[in-house]
Protein backbone atom coordinates (compact mmCIF):
# COMPACT_ATOMS: atom_id res chain seq x y z
CA UNK A 1 0.00 0.00 0.00
CA UNK A 2 1.55 3.70 -0.65
CA UNK A 3 3.14 5.15 2.36
CA UNK A 4 1.19 8.53 2.06
CA UNK A 5 -2.22 9.24 2.72
CA UNK A 6 -4.08 12.38 1.63
CA UNK A 7 -7.42 12.88 3.34
CA UNK A 8 -10.26 15.63 1.90
CA UNK A 9 -12.36 16.52 5.00
CA UNK A 10 -10.03 15.15 7.41
CA UNK A 11 -11.80 16.79 10.35
CA UNK A 12 -14.90 14.42 10.46
CA UNK A 13 -15.56 12.22 13.18
CA UNK A 14 -15.12 9.18 10.97
CA UNK A 15 -12.08 10.51 8.71
CA UNK A 16 -9.88 12.13 11.89
CA UNK A 17 -9.91 8.36 13.32
CA UNK A 18 -8.74 6.80 10.39
CA UNK A 19 -6.24 9.56 9.95
CA UNK A 20 -5.00 8.93 13.01
CA UNK A 21 -4.85 5.18 12.09
CA UNK A 22 -2.51 5.92 9.57
CA UNK A 23 -0.36 8.18 11.62
CA UNK A 24 0.27 5.69 14.27
CA UNK A 25 0.98 3.32 11.65
CA UNK A 26 3.95 5.32 10.27
CA UNK A 27 2.25 6.87 7.25
CA UNK A 28 2.57 10.09 5.83
CA UNK A 29 -0.28 12.01 6.38
CA UNK A 30 -1.71 15.44 5.16
CA UNK A 31 -5.39 16.96 4.56
CA UNK A 32 -7.95 19.80 3.97
CA UNK A 33 -10.69 21.15 5.80
CA UNK A 34 -12.95 23.76 6.02
CA UNK A 35 -12.17 24.72 9.58
CA UNK A 36 -9.80 24.59 12.24
CA UNK A 37 -11.41 22.31 15.16
CA UNK A 38 -10.10 20.75 18.29
CA UNK A 39 -10.07 17.28 16.25
CA UNK A 40 -7.88 18.89 13.26
CA UNK A 41 -5.35 20.90 15.98
CA UNK A 42 -4.99 17.02 17.71
CA UNK A 43 -4.16 15.51 14.09
CA UNK A 44 -1.68 18.31 13.78
CA UNK A 45 -0.20 17.62 17.30
CA UNK A 46 0.01 14.04 15.89
CA UNK A 47 1.48 14.93 12.98
CA UNK A 48 -0.93 15.70 9.98
CA UNK A 49 -0.40 18.33 7.51
CA UNK A 50 -3.49 20.57 7.21
CA UNK A 51 -4.90 23.12 5.77
CA UNK A 52 -8.19 24.99 5.57
CA UNK A 53 -8.49 26.33 2.14
CA UNK A 54 -9.34 24.97 -1.14
CA UNK A 55 -6.67 25.25 -3.09
CA UNK A 56 -4.52 22.36 -5.50
CA UNK A 57 -1.54 24.40 -4.88
CA UNK A 58 -2.04 23.97 -1.11
CA UNK A 59 -1.70 20.31 -1.31
CA UNK A 60 2.39 19.09 -0.04
CA UNK A 61 4.74 18.95 -2.65
CA UNK A 62 5.65 15.56 -1.87
CA UNK A 63 1.87 14.22 -2.19
CA UNK A 64 1.38 15.22 -5.49
CA UNK A 65 2.40 12.35 -7.20
CA UNK A 66 -0.42 9.57 -7.98
CA UNK A 67 1.73 6.60 -7.78
CA UNK A 68 2.88 7.30 -4.03
CA UNK A 69 -0.43 8.67 -2.61
CA UNK A 70 -3.59 7.87 -1.48
CA UNK A 71 -6.72 10.03 -1.45
CA UNK A 72 -9.31 9.10 1.28
CA UNK A 73 -12.63 11.33 0.51
CA UNK A 74 -15.27 11.94 3.10
CA UNK A 75 -19.09 11.92 1.14
CA UNK A 76 -19.58 15.44 3.02
CA UNK A 77 -17.27 17.44 0.18
CA UNK A 78 -19.45 18.89 -2.47
CA UNK A 79 -19.03 18.08 -6.23
CA UNK A 80 -17.26 21.02 -7.15
CA UNK A 81 -14.47 21.30 -4.90
CA UNK A 82 -11.43 22.12 -6.12
CA UNK A 83 -8.67 20.31 -4.65
CA UNK A 84 -10.91 16.55 -5.41
CA UNK A 85 -11.41 17.80 -9.05
CA UNK A 86 -7.64 18.39 -9.48
CA UNK A 87 -6.63 15.11 -7.92
CA UNK A 88 -8.97 13.18 -9.89
CA UNK A 89 -7.71 14.76 -13.16
CA UNK A 90 -4.24 13.60 -12.56
CA UNK A 91 -5.25 10.33 -12.04
CA UNK A 92 -5.17 9.76 -7.71
CA UNK A 93 -6.52 6.48 -6.47
CA UNK A 94 -10.09 8.22 -4.95
CA UNK A 95 -11.34 5.91 -1.72
CA UNK A 96 -14.24 7.27 0.05
CA UNK A 97 -13.93 6.62 3.61
CA UNK A 98 -16.62 3.67 3.98
CA UNK A 99 -13.88 1.61 1.73
CA UNK A 100 -10.93 2.51 3.19
CA UNK A 101 -12.40 1.19 6.85
CA UNK A 102 -13.81 -2.03 4.56
CA UNK A 103 -10.32 -2.59 3.98
CA UNK A 104 -9.06 -2.11 7.61
CA UNK A 105 -11.42 -4.41 8.44
CA UNK A 106 -10.49 -7.32 6.62
CA UNK A 107 -8.97 -10.49 8.57
CA UNK A 108 -10.86 -8.91 12.18
CA UNK A 109 -13.56 -10.18 14.49
CA UNK A 110 -15.94 -7.26 13.25
CA UNK A 111 -18.25 -5.81 15.89
CA UNK A 112 -20.42 -3.33 13.70
CA UNK A 113 -23.03 -1.08 15.00
CA UNK A 114 -25.34 0.08 12.84
CA UNK A 115 -28.96 2.20 13.48
CA UNK A 116 -30.52 5.62 13.17
CA UNK A 117 -29.35 6.94 16.28
CA UNK A 118 -27.59 5.07 19.38
CA UNK A 119 -24.41 4.11 17.43
CA UNK A 120 -22.20 6.00 18.85
CA UNK A 121 -22.62 5.37 22.89
CA UNK A 122 -23.39 1.68 21.93
CA UNK A 123 -20.29 1.26 19.81
CA UNK A 124 -18.03 3.35 22.31
CA UNK A 125 -19.23 0.91 24.90
CA UNK A 126 -18.14 -2.28 23.12
CA UNK A 127 -14.99 -0.88 22.38
CA UNK A 128 -14.74 -0.31 26.17
CA UNK A 129 -16.13 -3.25 26.83
CA UNK A 130 -13.32 -5.02 25.11
CA UNK A 131 -10.72 -3.16 26.36
CA UNK A 132 -11.43 -2.90 29.94
CA UNK A 133 -13.26 -6.41 30.22
CA UNK A 134 -11.89 -8.70 27.42
CA UNK A 135 -8.59 -7.18 27.19
CA UNK A 136 -8.60 -6.98 23.69
CA UNK A 137 -9.55 -5.50 20.46
CA UNK A 138 -9.09 -1.80 18.43
CA UNK A 139 -11.88 0.63 17.23
CA UNK A 140 -12.83 3.23 14.86
CA UNK A 141 -15.37 5.34 16.39
CA UNK A 142 -17.91 8.28 15.72
CA UNK A 143 -17.29 10.28 18.97
CA UNK A 144 -14.60 10.92 21.17
CA UNK A 145 -14.47 8.35 23.63
CA UNK A 146 -13.45 10.44 27.70
CA UNK A 147 -12.22 6.55 28.76
CA UNK A 148 -9.74 6.72 25.21
CA UNK A 149 -9.61 10.70 25.13
CA UNK A 150 -9.83 9.47 21.59
CA UNK A 151 -11.79 8.18 18.73
CA UNK A 152 -9.37 5.31 17.90
CA UNK A 153 -8.94 2.69 20.13
CA UNK A 154 -5.35 0.42 19.17
CA UNK A 155 -5.27 -2.59 21.35
CA UNK A 156 -4.34 -6.19 21.11
CA UNK A 157 -6.23 -9.41 19.12
CA UNK A 158 -8.30 -9.24 15.96
CA UNK A 159 -11.88 -7.91 17.59
CA UNK A 160 -12.96 -4.40 15.78
CA UNK A 161 -15.23 -2.54 16.33
CA UNK A 162 -16.66 -0.03 13.96
CA UNK A 163 -19.91 2.60 13.66
CA UNK A 164 -21.80 1.30 10.66
CA UNK A 165 -22.90 4.62 8.63
CA UNK A 166 -26.23 4.38 6.80
CA UNK A 167 -25.40 7.73 5.66
CA UNK A 168 -24.65 7.42 1.95
CA UNK A 169 -24.57 3.45 2.18
CA UNK A 170 -21.86 3.75 3.46
CA UNK A 171 -22.25 0.61 5.82
CA UNK A 172 -22.85 -1.52 3.20
CA UNK A 173 -18.76 -1.82 2.44
CA UNK A 174 -18.70 -3.77 5.85
CA UNK A 175 -19.12 -7.57 6.38
CA UNK A 176 -19.28 -8.20 10.31
CA UNK A 177 -19.02 -11.09 12.22
CA UNK A 178 -21.40 -9.56 14.79
CA UNK A 179 -23.77 -6.50 13.96
CA UNK A 180 -25.92 -4.64 16.41
CA UNK A 181 -29.07 -2.60 14.38
CA UNK A 182 -30.57 -0.10 17.28
CA UNK A 183 -33.29 2.15 15.23
CA UNK A 184 -34.50 2.07 11.55
CA UNK A 185 -36.61 5.06 12.37
CA UNK A 186 -36.63 7.34 8.62
CA UNK A 187 -33.94 9.43 7.78
CA UNK A 188 -31.27 10.48 5.01
CA UNK A 189 -34.41 10.56 3.39
CA UNK A 190 -32.28 12.53 0.82
CA UNK A 191 -30.53 9.66 -0.17
CA UNK A 192 -33.26 6.91 0.25
CA UNK A 193 -36.25 8.40 -0.89
CA UNK A 194 -38.62 6.92 1.29
CA UNK A 195 -38.27 5.21 4.56
CA UNK A 196 -38.85 1.30 2.77
CA UNK A 197 -35.92 1.88 1.28
CA UNK A 198 -33.76 3.23 3.86
CA UNK A 199 -34.85 0.14 5.66
CA UNK A 200 -34.30 -2.29 2.93
CA UNK A 201 -30.91 -0.84 2.84
CA UNK A 202 -30.47 -2.23 6.69
CA UNK A 203 -31.69 -5.44 5.60
CA UNK A 204 -28.86 -5.20 2.86
CA UNK A 205 -26.53 -4.52 6.01
CA UNK A 206 -27.56 -7.54 7.67
CA UNK A 207 -27.23 -9.93 4.86
CA UNK A 208 -23.44 -9.35 4.78
CA UNK A 209 -22.60 -10.66 8.12
CA UNK A 210 -20.64 -13.64 7.65
CA UNK A 211 -22.00 -17.16 7.98
CA UNK A 212 -21.52 -18.20 11.37
CA UNK A 213 -22.41 -14.53 12.50
CA UNK A 214 -24.75 -13.02 14.95
CA UNK A 215 -27.41 -10.21 14.34
CA UNK A 216 -28.82 -8.69 17.27
CA UNK A 217 -31.27 -6.24 16.81
CA UNK A 218 -33.66 -4.03 18.92
CA UNK A 219 -36.89 -5.16 20.23
CA UNK A 220 -39.52 -4.09 17.57
CA UNK A 221 -37.21 -3.32 15.13
CA UNK A 222 -38.65 -5.13 11.78
CA UNK A 223 -35.64 -6.53 10.13
CA UNK A 224 -36.23 -9.60 7.42
CA UNK A 225 -32.73 -12.18 8.09
CA UNK A 226 -31.77 -15.23 7.04
CA UNK A 227 -30.98 -17.11 10.05
CA UNK A 228 -30.17 -20.48 7.74
CA UNK A 229 -25.85 -19.94 8.61
CA UNK A 230 -26.36 -16.86 11.27
CA UNK A 231 -28.32 -16.78 14.43
CA UNK A 232 -30.82 -13.58 15.30
CA UNK A 233 -31.26 -11.97 18.91
CA UNK A 234 -33.30 -9.52 20.24
CA UNK A 235 -32.52 -6.65 22.88
CA UNK A 236 -34.09 -3.67 24.46
CA UNK A 237 -34.03 -2.19 28.08
CA UNK A 238 -37.14 -3.31 29.49
CA UNK A 239 -39.47 -4.60 26.91
CA UNK A 240 -38.16 -8.33 27.23
CA UNK A 241 -36.05 -10.35 24.07
CA UNK A 242 -32.65 -12.62 24.54
CA UNK A 243 -31.17 -9.82 25.74
CA UNK A 244 -32.57 -7.26 28.67
CA UNK A 245 -32.85 -5.74 31.73
CA UNK A 246 -34.24 -6.32 34.85
CA UNK A 247 -34.87 -4.75 38.49
CA UNK A 248 -34.13 -1.32 37.12
CA UNK A 249 -33.76 1.19 39.81
CA UNK A 250 -32.83 5.01 39.87
CA UNK A 251 -29.97 5.58 42.46
CA UNK A 252 -27.97 8.78 43.26
CA UNK A 253 -26.84 11.16 41.27
CA UNK A 254 -28.89 10.04 38.12
CA UNK A 255 -27.29 6.89 37.94
CA UNK A 256 -29.34 3.46 37.52
CA UNK A 257 -28.58 0.11 39.15
CA UNK A 258 -30.17 -3.27 36.87
CA UNK A 259 -29.66 -6.83 36.16
CA UNK A 260 -28.97 -7.94 32.92
CA UNK A 261 -30.66 -10.64 31.42
CA UNK A 262 -28.33 -12.95 28.96
CA UNK A 263 -29.73 -16.06 26.70
CA UNK A 264 -27.59 -18.12 29.04
CA UNK A 265 -27.05 -16.48 32.30
CA UNK A 266 -27.47 -12.99 33.65
CA UNK A 267 -25.45 -10.38 35.37
CA UNK A 268 -27.22 -8.72 38.61
CA UNK A 269 -25.90 -5.52 40.14
CA UNK A 270 -24.75 -3.71 36.83
CA UNK A 271 -24.37 0.26 37.28
CA UNK A 272 -23.44 2.19 34.19
CA UNK A 273 -21.03 5.30 34.71
CA UNK A 274 -23.24 7.73 32.73
CA UNK A 275 -26.20 9.16 33.48
CA UNK A 276 -29.96 8.44 31.84
CA UNK A 277 -31.77 5.39 31.43
CA UNK A 278 -31.54 5.19 27.30
CA UNK A 279 -28.00 3.90 28.02
CA UNK A 280 -29.38 0.98 30.36
CA UNK A 281 -30.30 -0.24 26.46
CA UNK A 282 -26.86 1.21 24.74
CA UNK A 283 -25.15 -0.96 27.51
CA UNK A 284 -27.43 -4.33 26.92
CA UNK A 285 -26.51 -3.86 22.95
CA UNK A 286 -23.01 -3.69 23.41
CA UNK A 287 -23.13 -6.40 26.42
CA UNK A 288 -24.53 -8.61 23.72
CA UNK A 289 -21.60 -7.96 21.13
CA UNK A 290 -19.30 -8.99 23.67
CA UNK A 291 -21.29 -11.97 24.37
CA UNK A 292 -22.26 -13.00 20.54
CA UNK A 293 -18.22 -11.94 19.70
CA UNK A 294 -17.32 -14.56 22.95
CA UNK A 295 -19.28 -17.33 21.50
CA UNK A 296 -18.05 -16.99 18.02
CA UNK A 297 -14.06 -17.45 18.88
CA UNK A 298 -14.90 -20.22 21.57
CA UNK A 299 -14.66 -17.64 24.88
CA UNK A 300 -16.70 -17.22 28.01
CA UNK A 301 -18.09 -13.76 29.20
CA UNK A 302 -16.60 -12.56 32.26
CA UNK A 303 -19.38 -11.35 33.96
CA UNK A 304 -17.77 -9.48 36.93
CA UNK A 305 -15.26 -7.66 34.54
CA UNK A 306 -18.28 -6.81 32.48
CA UNK A 307 -19.93 -5.22 35.76
CA UNK A 308 -16.78 -3.16 36.66
CA UNK A 309 -16.38 -1.88 33.17
CA UNK A 310 -19.84 -0.74 32.98
CA UNK A 311 -19.50 1.29 36.56
CA UNK A 312 -15.87 2.86 34.52
CA UNK A 313 -17.39 3.61 31.90
CA UNK A 314 -17.02 7.72 31.48
CA UNK A 315 -19.78 8.17 27.92
CA UNK A 316 -18.33 10.25 24.77
CA UNK A 317 -18.19 13.45 24.11
CA UNK A 318 -21.50 15.69 23.48
CA UNK A 319 -23.92 12.54 24.42
CA UNK A 320 -25.45 13.67 27.30
CA UNK A 321 -22.79 15.35 28.67
CA UNK A 322 -22.76 16.62 31.74
CA UNK A 323 -21.12 20.16 31.91
CA UNK A 324 -23.12 21.28 35.36
CA UNK A 325 -25.17 18.91 38.05
CA UNK A 326 -26.47 20.72 41.20
CA UNK A 327 -29.95 21.03 42.90
CA UNK A 328 -29.53 25.05 41.33
CA UNK A 329 -28.44 24.43 38.26
CA UNK A 330 -27.92 21.71 35.53
CA UNK A 331 -26.25 21.42 32.25
CA UNK A 332 -26.23 18.54 29.92
CA UNK A 333 -25.11 18.94 26.09
CA UNK A 334 -26.59 16.10 23.35
CA UNK A 335 -25.47 15.35 19.59
CA UNK A 336 -29.09 14.60 19.23
CA UNK A 337 -30.22 15.82 15.68
CA UNK A 338 -33.26 13.28 14.92
CA UNK A 339 -36.70 13.08 16.82
CA UNK A 340 -36.63 10.17 18.07
CA UNK A 341 -33.23 10.86 19.59
CA UNK A 342 -34.57 14.46 21.17
CA UNK A 343 -37.27 12.00 22.50
CA UNK A 344 -35.05 9.90 24.33
CA UNK A 345 -32.52 12.17 25.84
CA UNK A 346 -35.48 14.52 27.21
CA UNK A 347 -37.30 11.45 28.44
CA UNK A 348 -34.73 10.33 29.91
CA UNK A 349 -33.52 13.67 31.91
CA UNK A 350 -37.22 13.90 32.39
CA UNK A 351 -37.26 10.71 34.66
CA UNK A 352 -33.84 11.82 36.43
CA UNK A 353 -35.43 15.09 37.17
CA UNK A 354 -38.75 14.48 37.98
CA UNK A 355 -40.85 18.28 38.21
CA UNK A 356 -37.63 20.58 37.26
CA UNK A 357 -37.79 23.40 34.54
CA UNK A 358 -36.22 22.66 31.66
CA UNK A 359 -35.21 24.92 28.49
CA UNK A 360 -33.87 22.76 25.60
CA UNK A 361 -31.76 24.79 23.38
CA UNK A 362 -31.97 23.17 19.73
CA UNK A 363 -29.55 23.91 16.40
CA UNK A 364 -31.41 21.82 13.70
CA UNK A 365 -29.37 20.08 11.18
CA UNK A 366 -29.56 19.92 7.57
CA UNK A 367 -32.31 21.90 5.80
CA UNK A 368 -33.51 18.31 4.08
CA UNK A 369 -34.03 16.85 8.19
CA UNK A 370 -35.45 20.01 9.03
CA UNK A 371 -38.13 19.67 5.99
CA UNK A 372 -38.73 15.95 6.36
CA UNK A 373 -39.24 15.85 10.09
CA UNK A 374 -40.60 19.39 11.25
CA UNK A 375 -43.55 18.52 12.92
CA UNK A 376 -42.12 15.82 14.58
CA UNK A 377 -39.30 18.18 16.08
CA UNK A 378 -41.89 20.06 17.04
CA UNK A 379 -43.62 17.67 18.44
CA UNK A 380 -41.05 16.28 20.74
CA UNK A 381 -39.48 19.82 21.78
CA UNK A 382 -42.83 21.07 23.15
CA UNK A 383 -42.20 18.00 25.62
CA UNK A 384 -39.58 21.01 27.25
CA UNK A 385 -40.79 23.98 29.37
CA UNK A 386 -39.19 26.14 27.23
CA UNK A 387 -37.47 26.32 23.90
CA UNK A 388 -34.86 28.23 22.16
CA UNK A 389 -34.44 27.56 18.46
CA UNK A 390 -30.50 28.24 16.75
CA UNK A 391 -30.41 28.71 13.17
CA UNK A 392 -30.23 26.20 10.72
CA UNK A 393 -26.42 24.55 10.57
CA UNK A 394 -26.38 23.31 6.57
CA UNK A 395 -23.25 21.05 6.90
CA UNK A 396 -22.99 20.32 3.23
CA UNK A 397 -26.50 21.78 2.12
CA UNK A 398 -27.58 24.51 0.14
CA UNK A 399 -30.58 26.77 1.76
CA UNK A 400 -33.95 25.23 0.65
CA UNK A 401 -36.80 28.42 0.18
CA UNK A 402 -39.01 28.63 3.29
CA UNK A 403 -37.40 25.95 5.09
CA UNK A 404 -35.62 27.43 8.65
CA UNK A 405 -35.92 26.72 12.08
CA UNK A 406 -39.17 28.95 12.20
CA UNK A 407 -40.56 25.55 10.51
CA UNK A 408 -40.46 23.84 14.23
CA UNK A 409 -40.76 27.14 16.59
CA UNK A 410 -44.17 28.09 15.09
CA UNK A 411 -45.41 24.80 15.98
CA UNK A 412 -44.25 24.21 19.47
CA UNK A 413 -46.78 24.67 21.90
CA UNK A 414 -44.67 25.53 24.94
CA UNK A 415 -42.90 29.08 25.23
CA UNK A 416 -39.96 29.25 22.65
CA UNK A 417 -37.96 32.05 20.78
CA UNK A 418 -35.23 32.33 17.79
CA UNK A 419 -31.82 33.26 19.09
CA UNK A 420 -28.36 33.15 16.97
CA UNK A 421 -25.87 30.22 18.01
CA UNK A 422 -23.71 33.65 19.42
CA UNK A 423 -25.86 34.93 21.55
CA UNK A 424 -27.53 32.23 23.17
CA UNK A 425 -25.42 32.41 26.32
CA UNK A 426 -26.32 35.84 27.29
CA UNK A 427 -29.91 35.08 26.34
CA UNK A 428 -29.48 32.60 29.53
CA UNK A 429 -28.45 34.70 31.61
CA UNK A 430 -31.41 37.03 31.31
CA UNK A 431 -33.92 33.58 31.98
CA UNK A 432 -34.27 32.06 35.18
CA UNK A 433 -33.17 28.68 34.27
CA UNK A 434 -33.37 25.55 36.04
CA UNK A 435 -32.21 22.46 33.94
CA UNK A 436 -30.50 23.39 30.16
CA UNK A 437 -30.14 21.41 27.83
CA UNK A 438 -28.30 21.98 24.18
CA UNK A 439 -29.35 19.43 21.30
CA UNK A 440 -27.43 19.11 18.16
CA UNK A 441 -24.80 18.02 15.30
CA UNK A 442 -23.51 21.07 13.88
CA UNK A 443 -21.67 23.36 15.78
CA UNK A 444 -23.70 24.66 18.73
CA UNK A 445 -20.75 23.05 21.05
CA UNK A 446 -19.02 25.57 20.33
CA UNK A 447 -20.79 27.70 22.52
CA UNK A 448 -21.25 24.89 25.69
CA UNK A 449 -18.25 26.74 27.90
CA UNK A 450 -20.23 29.60 27.45
CA UNK A 451 -23.53 28.32 28.67
CA UNK A 452 -21.49 26.27 31.82
CA UNK A 453 -20.31 29.58 32.75
CA UNK A 454 -23.46 31.20 32.78
CA UNK A 455 -24.79 28.52 34.75
CA UNK A 456 -21.86 28.53 37.37
CA UNK A 457 -22.64 32.17 38.09
CA UNK A 458 -26.42 31.74 38.76
CA UNK A 459 -25.21 28.85 41.38
CA UNK A 460 -22.79 31.18 43.04
CA UNK A 461 -24.48 33.81 42.64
Amino acid sequence: MKKKVYFLGIGGIGMSAIARYFLHAGYRVAGYDLTATPLTRALEAEGAEIHYEDDPELIPADMRSAEDTLVVLTPAIPADHKEWAWLRERGFTIEKRSQMLGYLSEDRVVMAVAGTHGKTTTSTLAAWLNYAAANEGSAFLGGISRNFNSNLVLGEGRRLVVEADEYDRSFLRLHPDVAVITATDADHLDIYGTPEAMVAAFEEFASQIKAGGVLIAKQGVAINFDTTEREMYRYSCDEGGDFCAENIELIEGGHYRYDIILPDGRIDGCTLGILGKVHIENSIAAVAMLWAAARIEGKALDGAAVRKALAEFSGVKRRMEVYVNTPKQVYIDDYAHHPEELRATITSLRGIFPARHMTAIFQPHLYTRTRDFAAEFSEVLSMADRVIMVPIYPARELPIEGVNSEMIGRNITTEWELVERDSVAARLRELDTDIVVSFGAGNIDVICGDIASVAMTKING
